[in-house]
């Protein structure tokens, strides 16, 4: 804020803001004295604010704010003389009229009713600590009320008021906008490069045509040339020599130019993203305080330890950290730190300690909120899971510690048994995990039973700027943001497996689906030489697949480019940047792109590569639906068709069927006749009477085997009846052959 917006602001709220900012330094200086009563730095820090409280105060009239800073003054001048010894009932007391002071400086209205209440509480408060000063034990009949402190959230203070720097207000869009601007500044300065590099391209070219001359000057010297000619010969020999120099001092000095353009372009990018960062202290100042009243109205001694402070993050970011670790410190207090007996018992301090700590590793920016706690118990999570039919009794006995730890994340779960006001509605660490994801960041647990639980948060050190792995899609440069990527590989063919029709490859003991990014972005279909595919594996937990791509074209870090609201959400894609080179690149939204996946999947509608080395895409391959509720039978079916070369889905029923049926190209379906919820009959009858299907050949394969039976399914529309206790392979194949002919084309 400039000083002529400071100018025109009333005395209020001037006071207002001071209020704001001396109050950080009284709660930090409590929050010290209250562990360490006699530290004379604390006590000088608090002394001084309050002094300049009272001062401000009485410049505004606000008498009422003079009175509460006059008697903290002279409480805290009394503990530096050792007449006082500030506890914990005082600094509760001193907590209290700190809100006062807040309270009263946002108050605008002299007789509003809330005045009415602050004047009636600072009436409460100076009785109480004249009382206390005149006998400290007074302090011992406080009532159990100014325990529980409710600490609102802090309002951000000017830069003016907290630091001797000068500084302009600037506006959120503004900085966005300066820094859209940097980064393309830096993404044209690296135009440069290769544009330099062309000009050796043509310098190699200029001397190749030189050395022919040269050639031909050779061929041409045991000839007699006119004078005209040989003056011709010698001039242009001369003009070369001349350009080569030229181009040479050009290349240099455009080299030169390029080197100072990208340094400055980099260094005005940077500084535009350095005021988009905050210290972390910004953001973490007020969760001391919640910590220690939380903890004294759950009857525990809690203290939060803060590492890290002055560690940059960007204001986006830090803005979004609030609720989550707001959670997270909450979880700590309420269901990690044991009661003072209990941690007595165990060996422990009675005092708990949760520590806050933010710091920069690889490229992003780690939080992680630990305690020294009593843990995760993970034979009640498991009940819990069970008892509220998250899981059943056998498959939770089977479960591992990391898929344990995902049902604290589910909305709606809590250790809890009973509701408080703090918690055991289980609104908490799915709030922290939705925001995790928003900023394409990770969360992980780390727990020791009886010795504390750790939450580790990797997140993106800006949200402008993304780490990313460029993929080769079509022909087209995609980007994914690698907080998304699990592994990268490269999948032997004869490494990809079929099951019911759906291809997938074994990853780290657990089978994970294969799909074609060709297919849900767009597109033509992949074509591979070799005898490897290269795979993005994507996603987490269970919702993980492997994306098929044509090839890795690197890591960068990109800007991120908005797209244009007025396009409104694309499908799978999250923003665009601009390469070095400027062309453009779209950044995927993953999750967006797993749940496009997921239908595709549903509707049984994804291509497949086929496993056989040397094998390209099914682009000619027939294509048949097996129609069967026996897994067996359905197996059975398609490993046959699929060795003879025929390309099979499979559906578990007549619905599924007749779903995948509609939304599939296939030539040829083959279908039992005892399904559950639609059986083959009616499948037959319904295709029969599709507009589209209805030329569609199907054969009915059953066990069925009286002629009225087969009657029954010809009559239905059934092209092929074929008994299941008499056919053979040769029998099915045959039959295949005769509906649709050979598998290709």
């Amino acid at each position: 804020m400039s000083d002529r917006d400071l100018s025109q602001l009333s005395m209020l709220e001037l006071f207002a803001m001071e209020a704001q900012s001396q109050s950080r330094v009284l709660i930090t200086g409590l929050l010290a004295l209250e562990r360490d009563p006699t530290a004379a730095h604390h006590l000088e820090a608090c002394m001084r604010a309050a002094h300049s409280l009272k001062g401000a105060a009485r410049i505004v009239g606000l008498d009422a704010g003079v009175d509460i800073a006059h008697t903290m003054e002279e409480c805290f001048v009394a503990a530096q003389r050792g007449e006082v010894t500030l506890r914990q009932r005082q600094i509760d007391l001193l907590l209290m009229a700190v809100d006062l002071l807040t309270r009263i400086a946002k108050t605008p209205e002299a007789n509003s009713d809330e005045a009415g209440e602050n004047l009636s509480d600072v009436s409460a408060f100076i009785a109480t600590m004249t009382a206390m000063l005149k006998s400290p034990e007074v302090a011992s009949l406080l009532p159990e009320s100014v325990h529980a402190t409710q600490v609102e959230p802090e309002v951000a203070v000017p830069a003016a008021l907290a630091s001797p720097e000068r500084v302009l207000r600037v506006t959120a869009d503004n900085l966005n906008r300066m820094l859209g601007l940097s980064g393309e500044s830096l993404v044209e300065s690296h135009w440069l490069k290769p544009f330099a590099e062309s000009l050796l391209r043509l310098k190699r070219m200029h001397q190749e045509t030189g050395k022919a001359l040269n050639d031909l000057r050779g061929a041409l010297s045991g000839q007699t040339l006119s004078e005209q000619a040989q003056a011709a010969l010698t001039e242009t020999r001369q003009r070369i020599v001349e350009c080569r120099q030229f181009l040479s001092d050009r290349q240099v000095a455009l080299e030169a130019f390029e080197s100072r353009s990208t340094d400055v372009a980099k260094r005005l990018y940077d500084e535009a993203l350095s005021c988009r960062m905050r210290p972390f202290s910004d953001g973490a100042r007020g969760f001391p305080r919640v910590v220690r009243d939380l903890g004294r109205t759950l009857g525990k001694q809690a203290r939060l330890e803060l590492v890290g402070e002055s560690t940059q993050v960007d204001r986006d970011i830090l803005e979004k950290l609030d609720a989550p670790l707001g959670h997270l410190l909450r979880n700590a207090v309420d269901h990690g730190i044991e009661s003072p007996d209990e941690r007595r018992a165990t060996g422990k301090s009675a005092e708990g300690v949760i520590r806050l700590e933010a710091r920069h590793s690889a490229g992003m920016l780690q939080i992680l909120v630990s305690d020294d706690g009593r843990g995760i118990d993970l034979d009640k999570l498991r009940l819990i899971a069970v008892k509220r039919g998250l899981t059943n009794a056998e498959v939770a006995d089977k479960l591992t510690e990391a898929e344990l730890l995902e049902f604290l994340f589910l909305p709606g779960f809590t250790m809890k048994g009973t509701v408080t006001e703090t918690s055991g509605r289980g609104v908490g660490l799915d709030v922290v995990q939705d925001m995790v994801r928003q900023v394409r960041g990770t969360i992980r647990i780390f727990f020791q039973p009886g010795k504390g639980a750790r939450f580790q948060l990797h997140l993106p050190l800006t949200l402008s700027v993304v780490r990313t792995l460029l993929v080769d899609i079509g022909g087209e440069a995609y980007a994914f943001p690698l907080a998304y990527i699990v592994r990268t590989l490269k999948l032997p063919r004869n490494k990809i497996e079929l099951l019911e029709g759906r291809q997938y490859f074994n990853f780290d003991g657990r089978p994970v689906g294969l799909f074609s990014a060709h297919q849900v972005l767009g597109g033509g279909e992949p074509a591979f030489a070799g005898d490897e595919v290269p795979v993005i594996v994507v996603g987490e937990n269970g919702n993980t697949y492997g994306l098929i791509v044509n090839g890795f074209l690197g890591e960068h870090e990109l800007v991120v480019q908005p797209l244009n609201a007025q396009l409104g959400k694309i499908k799978d894609i999250a923003a665009g940047a601009l390469m070095e080179d400027g062309s453009p690149v779209l950044i995927v939204d993953v999750e967006d792109m797993l749940h496009s996946v997921d239908k595709l999947v549903s509707a049984g509608a994804l291509s497949k590569l086929l496993p056989h080395e040397g094998a390209d895409v099914i682009m000619t391959r027939k294509r048949v639906l097996v129609v069967d509720d026996s897994l067996t039978v359905r197996e059975l079916e398609r490993k046959l068709l699929d060795q003879h070369g025929y390309e099979v889905e499979s559906a578990v029923d007549g619905m599924d069927g007749w779903n995948l049926a509609r939304t599939g190209n296939f030539d040829l379906i083959i279908t039992d006749v005892d399904m559950p919820r639609m059986d083959g009959i009616e499948l037959v009858t319904l295709l029969k009477k599709d507009e589209n299907l209805k030329s569609l050949p199907v054969m009915i394969v059953s066990y069925k085997d009286r002629e009225e039976d087969r009657l029954r399914g010809l009559d239905a529309g059934a092209d092929y009846y074929l008994t299941k206790g008499s056919f053979d392979d040769e029998t099915l194949l045959q039959a295949v052959v005769d509906l649709i002919g050979e598998a290709s084309s």
